[in-house]
């Protein structure tokens, strides 16, 4: 939510007249031709982007007023809060600047990336970013003396190339894919050139390049990469970043025909998968196709990678950086084993190494997702048992991290991106519906969209009425979640801080406590299903969770109840027998008076 003062602002921008814009667009016209910037030309630019950005609608301004703004993103010498400004109008405003802005493109970087921005913004099809296109393609080939724009062009070019894949041709593939496999893998191992200070009475030196280091501290032994540190960095360096950040992408886009070779389509897989993995290995992979040779040196680079993952890195923000390699790392390595099947037998061995050294270790949670996703792409084919990586992901991250929001949807993401092949192969998945609803009841609003789509997948005829009770229970369950945050907190015997959070919560708390009831809490927060549909002691819950009742957290939770029961209900319908709907009304009569009692809950579910 916007503050109130951000509101009205936004509101004004909205309800101004055509006439008032108009007025006020000729006063922001005379302004840009005078000499200097003032601060009420900045001012007056920040009000106008302010105005064509609030509405959904592009809004028309005076054609005099574009070409100025034009002149000024295209000028070099333009100050950059200017080109920022302009930019980000000339986006938002009517009519389009695609073609006006393609006809001469500069080869100063800011200028270009600026106004690449406003090309991929506006474009229509890929006729509209075809001299863009042509652009880069140029820069690429070419060495500029200010070396600087090939590193802007490869963000441009990668969101290009998402957006409109058949703008390159297969001959430009190979080019960009060449120069990625040079500056993924052979960059420098010397940092950047720096400037110092000579003195007082001596001009600027240059210091001598130092060594790389890894995150430990130790000199950098093989060849660079993203978590190789130095106090500045080459242009190669630089370009082994952008390459790296925009890999995976290229490969989805551009990876997905298979190998190059034109050799005939009729040969054994065996035979395939034998001499792919020969000219994968081999030390001339120079002779590789471009796509090859990109395939077999991003692959390289994610293994590089992830041994440095390995070092104790000596700031906390290395670290981050070290999980986010990770992440990355496996992500690419999956894709070529997809395109490749020969790389799975050579990624098997690093990627169990990795889980090994990551299973238990909380920090990297996260990362178990995409080693899981490589399991349940190949293992299969590599003929290794994934069953203790599934049992460790669906029981360990639900239960113990169900409050990191982040895990959570990427948790659900991939669930639901899986969700027909978890069903068949991952004997543990639906049986981990009590874990995985805890996501939801801890994150409701938020994932409330991700659980409609994947609720149907959770249900299974042995499990079906478990779930029932555990959908009509889901406030109770994010109520005793809150408990054992709080319990996790705060230690029994710290009085003070019980009282701090209220004598409602305080008692509960208590109860959470008490072993008397700790079998309750301990099957509502099981972490599988099949210790029975229900409890006797349902009714004794809601009575210790009553003071809960009007926590927000439970509050939003309660809403979401009724939508999840409508999916259930039309799923439930197509699946079951006689049998179960026999028992499914008998579990609708003895609910229906046994509900948590929160405001307007119980009638919602009656409903």
């Amino acid at each position: 939510m916007y503050a109130a003062a951000t509101e009205s602002l936004i509101k004004q921008a909205r309800e101004i007249k055509e006439e008032e814009l108009q007025r006020f667009c000729g006063r922001i016209f005379k302004l840009l031709h005078t000499k200097d910037v003032s601060g009420d030309t900045v001012d007056s630019l920040q009000r106008l982007n302010l105005i064509v950005s609030a509405t959904k609608y592009a809004r028309e301004l005076p054609s005099d007023l574009v070409m100025k703004l034009q002149t000024l993103l295209r000028s070099s010498s333009c100050p950059e809060q200017l080109q920022v400004l302009t930019s980000s109008i000339i986006r938002e405003s009517f009519p389009p600047s695609v073609h006006s802005l393609c006809s001469d493109l500069s080869h100063d970087s800011r200028t270009f990336s600026h106004v690449a921005s406003v090309v991929l913004a506006q474009a229509g099809n890929k006729e509209d970013v075809m001299p863009l296109c042509h652009h880069l393609l140029k820069s690429l080939e070419s060495r500029l003396s200010d070396g600087q724009i090939s590193r802007h062009a490869l963000p441009i070019l990668s969101e290009m190339s998402t957006v409109y894949p058949e703008i390159l041709t297969d001959d430009q593939v190979n080019l960009v894919s060449r120069k990625l496999v040079d500056w993924l893998r052979y960059a420098s191992m010397q940092q950047g050139a720096s400037m110092s200070s000579g003195g007082f009475f001596s001009g600027p030196r240059t210091r001598q390049p130092a060594p790389l280091t890894e995150v430990d501290g130790v000199v950098t032994g093989d060849f660079f990469t993203v978590l190789c540190l130095g106090q500045s960095y080459s242009e190669d360096q630089w370009m082994n970043m952008y390459t790296f950040s925009m890999i995976k992408s290229w490969l989805l886009t551009y990876d997905t025909g298979g190998t190059t070779n034109t050799e005939s389509d009729d040969r054994s897989e065996v035979d395939s998968s034998v001499m792919s993995m020969v000219s994968a290995t081999s030390s001339s992979s120079r002779l590789l196709p471009p796509k090859e040779r990109l395939r077999e040196k991003a692959f390289e680079y994610c293994q590089r990678l992830i041994e440095q993952s390995d070092r104790k890195a000596l700031k906390k923000t290395d670290t981050e950086l070290q999980k986010a390699c990770i992440v990355e790392s496996v992500s690419i390595m999956d894709i070529i084993c997809g395109e490749d099947p020969s790389y799975v037998y050579r990624a098997f061995p690093c990627i169990k190494a990795l889980y090994g050294r990551l299973n238990g270790d909380l920090a990297y949670a996260r990362a178990l997702l995409p080693i899981a996703q490589f399991y349940l792409n190949h293992s299969e084919i590599a003929a290794v048992d994934a069953e203790a990586v599934f049992c460790q992901l669906f029981s360990h991250c639900p239960a113990e991290q169900f409050n990191e929001p982040m895990l959570a949807f990427e948790f659900v993401q991939f669930c639901l991106l899986n969700a027909s092949v978890l069903q068949d192969r991952v004997a543990n998945y639906r049986q981990s519906f009590p874990n995985i609803l805890k996501f939801l009841a801890w994150n409701s609003s938020g994932l409330i969209a991700e659980f409609v789509e994947l609720l149907p997948s959770l249900i299974a005829s042995d499990t079906a009425i478990e779930l029932l009770h555990t959908i009509l229970d889901l406030p109770c369950l994010a109520a005793a979640l809150d408990l054992q945050q709080r319990s996790a907190c705060y230690q029994a015997s710290d009085r003070t801080a019980w009282d701090q959070q209220g004598a409602k919560v305080a008692a509960c708390l208590d109860a959470f406590r008490q072993p008397f009831y700790r079998g309750l809490f301990l099957y509502i927060l099981r972490p599988e299903a099949g210790t029975g549909d229900t409890i006797d002691r349902l009714k004794m819950l809601h009575e210790i969770l009553a003071d809960m009742a009007e926590s927000p957290r439970v509050v939003r939770c309660a809403q979401v109840v009724p939508v999840l029961l409508h999916v259930y209900f039309n799923t439930f319908t197509q699946k079951a027998d006689e049998k179960m709907m026999n028992q499914l009304l008998l579990v609708l009569l003895e609910r229906s008076s046994l509900l948590y009692n929160i405001k307007t809950f119980n009638v919602e579910v009656q409903k």
